[in-house]
């Protein structure tokens, strides 16, 4: 199968590595135009294998004949990255995206394509260009639009090559309950620069946090207790004991963060329910704030839209 890798960062690279080694043909498509890309990756599968090889790059030619679009971006640059790539893909492509967050897909101009979305809990970061597959996870994939529905197959081809991949027939609910978890853990590690395992400590804030985004997917028609909401994340916080959140890593390194399409996104569909979520807002406005410290700053500094 042709497949293009959109995203070169942990995520990119971890999917780079892993369907070359089903004999796919594979390239990355990086911002910054270049004819290859090196990929090192340290435990691959969790396995302790050592990977290194270099892949193909922005080969027109390869896009145009890609059978899979997956899409290992920010947030904030998918539509952007979709709409000036559309042009260039068979419009039979179908495209998935694997991001943080909620709504990028609503920012994209018309198009013919079949759009799938996915949420991964592969634990996965990269330190001086070597990747390192720090934990195993699931990947959850399900269609977007109606031409995407029959598309299952592409679950059982992912999860030959970093397993395990589900299809899911109702992804708008798999991807509500991650945005939940990443509306917790995301803004909170960032505000309280600390590992995910920290936030233990703040059981009061989170469960204000969870009370409001209960009713927002109350009325977006997800239904759970809230209990078993605060129960999920406080799971997900023991489980990650040890990470530091891609957001606290972003802040970290002054970049800019995918808030607008986590708490932004929750904080979008509140307003559309006539709701008020005044603790999630707060958060929104603290991560907001740090932002733009170093971005006010430096407005063309380079590290705040890598």
């Amino acid at each position: 199968m042709k497949i293009t890798i959109l995203g070169c960062g942990a995520i990119g690279k971890l999917w780079l590595a892993a369907l070359s080694r089903q004999d796919h043909s594979i390239q990355g498509w990086l911002r910054v135009p270049q004819p290859f890309i090196s990929v090192q990756i340290e435990n691959l599968n969790n396995k302790g294998k050592k990977f290194n090889q270099q892949f193909p790059a922005n080969d027109e030619k390869h896009l145009a004949e890609s059978e899979l679009l997956l899409v290992c971006l920010k947030a904030w640059q998918v539509s952007d990255a979709i709409n000036n790539l559309a042009t260039k893909l068979s419009p039979h492509c179908p495209i998935l995206l694997l991001h943080n967050g909620m709504g990028a897909q609503e920012e994209f101009l018309p198009l013919p394509n079949p759009i799938l979305l996915g949420v991964t809990t592969h634990g996965a970061y990269q330190k001086n260009g070597v990747v390192y597959h720090k934990s195993q996870g699931i990947t959850h994939i399900g269609s977007v639009t109606a031409n995407a529905y029959k598309l299952s197959r592409l679950a059982d081809i992912l999860h030959r090559a970093l397993p395990d991949v589900a299809w899911h027939n109702e992804i708008y609910t798999i991807s509500w309950m991650k945005l939940a978890v990443n509306c917790v853990i995301n803004p909170l590690t960032a505000i309280h620069d600390c590992k995910n395992g920290e936030l233990q400590h703040y059981r009061g804030q989170i469960q204000l946090l969870c009370d409001e985004i209960h009713q927002v997917m109350e009325h977006d028609g997800i239904h759970t207790s809230k209990q078993t909401l605060i129960d999920y994340v406080m799971n997900v916080v023991e489980q990650t004991s040890e990470n530091y959140s891609s957001m606290l890593q972003d802040i970290r390194a002054q970049r800019h963060t995918e808030i607008d399409y986590i708490t932004g996104f929750l904080l979008r569909r509140a307003r559309m329910h006539g709701l008020t979520i005044a603790e999630n807002f707060i958060i929104y406005q603290s991560i907001k704030r740090k932002e733009e410290e170093y971005e006010r700053i430096s407005p063309h500094f380079s590290g705040s839209r890598q």
